[in-house]
């Protein structure tokens, strides 16, 4: 019983660090601070094709979680990337990827896309 109370002590302060960690590197944004900066940015769409053609952010280009790391070089250090998927989830293992990689301005659109109220494309 000591033992189980202890883990769990570990695995909630592990989260507790990443937690903080993660806010130094990702911003993330309200609907209306994402809108207001998105144009100007990589807007990257993290969910799968399927999702992706279902219904997407004007703009924004798929580049699933799965496919990330591979397809890094189609990615710009030098400007800012706004990251979506459908709930926040995968953007937020997204922006772990792209920091870790050296990536600087990392920005999330909170809720992800099912809170989305603007504009959107069907493939």
């Amino acid at each position: 019983m000591k033992f189980l109370i202890i883990l769990l002590v570990v695995i909630f302060v592990i989260g507790l660090i990443r937690f903080f960690k993660q806010k130094s590197y990702l911003k993330i944004m309200s609907e209306d601070q994402f809108r207001e900066g998105y144009r100007k940015a990589q807007l990257i769409d993290v969910r799968e094709p399927q999702e992706f053609k279902n219904g997407h952010i004007l703009g924004a280009r798929n580049i699933p979680l799965t496919q990330l790391k591979q397809r890094l070089v189609e990615l710009r250090k030098d400007k800012p990337v706004y990251l979506y998927c459908q709930s926040g989830s995968r953007s937020a293992r997204a922006a772990q990827v792209l920091h870790k990689k050296g990536y600087e301005d990392v920005n999330q659109l909170k809720g992800g896309f099912k809170k989305w109220t603007g504009k959107i494309k069907k493939s």
